[in-house]
């Protein structure tokens, strides 16, 4: 038998078969081959809770010795044990991994490996068997061997009849164990119970023999205490007949004391009434006095509603002087872009008499150059009265886009009064009159007026004039 460092908890006593079935082999081959490693497959059936000291470990079996088939009533599965009495005969043995969570169903399917080191290096049989930290075995798997596989098989036949006989038999004492199961609970309960109520009893018992102990010490500390109390009530006996003779005497100074308190109080009754009568006079001088406060309180409250209705007109007028500001500001802002549009326009015009001294002495170059003088001209385009510079005399036709220059560009010598608001200065008016001249042109001889988008029209309108 080969062992770790650590030996397994283990157990001498004889084994139980009702426990065999709560841990579940699977996959267990009929053989292993030698010089490998194995790897052992297991399940945890629903009500075994494994515990850090659980182990798994392979035992020696004996074919000579009786196979004993069970089927366990979790999963019906068929199970052997041979050869070994206790959980002390193992060949070797490995610690079982605990999982973290049990409620999880991969946490139900376990394994082990055990190094071909340790395992055995005979022929003979073995199982794996699950043994708890309390040496009590929970589960063993069929027997195998370690050999390798062009051995023949062994090969165990059972019949049909055996197997059905077998089955109804398992089930049968199945049966039975799980009645002797309830019987034995039921009597656990009961026991339970009992052992509860006599434990409850106990401890009444307990409490009442406290109780009585206590009450006894009560009573002769009682006891001691009136004894005690009884000496001390004689002595103050003999101490008040003495201190009685003494109130005798006290009891006539008291006498004399109460008739000359007596003469005391009927002075202080007669002052109590004087001061009885003070008081109703101070009554009525305080009515006086509230009556007064409350028209004081009447002529605070009409200063309160004054002084409301002029913190109210105060809110107004602020409002209305706050509005007369913003629209000061927006007359101020407006002034201002008024400004720029007459320094803008000032600029214009200063450019338009540029260009306009630039053509007329291009005019009179040509003309010079012509050998013609303007006084021989035989036709003159008529000056615009309204506009601020006529057309250029030096040409012999007239310049047919004066009237868009004009139009497009008016001068600050066109501006008249505006006939809305009678201003010398630009206003609004003024703008809106100078907006619509720039989207439209003007003849300079008939004065018609084309829209911006017919400029060709225009320019041959012009042109006809000049024929």
């Amino acid at each position: 038998m080969e062992k770790t460092i650590e030996d397994p908890p283990t157990s001498a006593i004889l084994l139980d078969h009702c426990h065999f079935s709560q841990v579940i082999f699977n996959s267990v081959e009929k053989f292993y081959i030698p010089g490998g490693d194995v790897t052992c497959h297991y399940t945890f059936t629903q009500h075994f809770i494994p515990r850090r000291k659980d182990w798994i470990g392979i035992f020696r079996c004996s074919l000579n010795e009786t196979i004993q088939l069970f089927i366990t009533p979790d999963t019906g599965s068929i199970w052997h044990q041979v050869g070994w009495k206790t959980t002390r005969e193992y060949y070797t043995f490995m610690w079982v991994t605990l999982p973290i969570d049990l409620n999880n169903k991969s946490a139900k399917q376990q394994e082990v490996q055990f190094k071909a080191y340790y395992l055995p290096k005979d022929d003979e049989y073995y199982q794996f068997c699950y043994v708890d930290q309390d040496g009590v075995v929970r589960g063993a798997s069929i027997p195998f061997q370690f050999r390798p596989e062009n051995e023949e098989d062994i090969l165990v036949v059972t019949t049909q009849g055996e197997v059905e006989e077998i089955e109804q038999h398992n089930k049968e004492l199945c049966k039975e164990n799980q009645e002797l199961k309830d019987s034995c609970v039921s009597l656990q309960k009961q026991n339970s119970d009992m052992q509860a109520e006599l434990q409850k009893k106990q401890e009444e018992l307990e409490t009442l023999q406290s109780i009585n102990k206590k009450l006894e010490l009560k009573v002769k500390e009682q006891k001691d205490y009136w004894e005690t109390e009884l000496l001390q009530l004689k002595e103050q006996n003999q101490k008040m007949s003495s201190e009685n003779e003494k109130m005798g005497i006290r009891v006539d100074q008291l006498q004399a004391q109460l008739s000359t308190q007596e003469k005391e109080m009927e002075k202080l009754v007669q002052g109590d009434q004087d001061k009885t009568e003070q008081l109703e006079q101070l009554k009525k001088e305080n009515d006086h006095l509230f009556l007064s406060l409350t028209e004081q309180r009447k002529d605070q409250k009409k200063l309160e509603q004054t002084v409301e209705q002029m913190k109210h007109n105060e809110t107004t007028a602020m409002k209305k002087q706050q509005e007369l500001m913003d629209e000061n500001f927006d007359l101020s802002k407006r002034l201002s872009e008024n400004k720029m549009m007459y320094n803008a326009l000032q600029r214009e015009k200063e450019r338009l008499e540029g260009e306009n001294d630039l053509l007329k002495r291009e005019n009179s170059r040509l003309l010079s150059y012509m050998g013609l003088d303007f006084d021989s001209l035989p036709y003159q385009v008529p000056a615009s009265d309204e506009g601020g510079a006529g057309q250029n005399p030096g040409l012999v036709y007239g310049n047919p886009y004066s009237g868009i220059q004009e139009s497009s560009s008016p001068s600050l010598l066109s501006i008249k009064k505006c006939p809305i608001c009678k201003s010398d200065d630009i206003c609004d008016h003024t703008w809106e009159q100078q907006q619509m001249q720039a989207l439209c042109l003007n003849c300079p001889v008939c004065d018609k007026i084309f829209p911006a988008t017919e400029k060709q029209i225009f320019e041959d309108h012009v042109f006809c004039h000049s024929l």
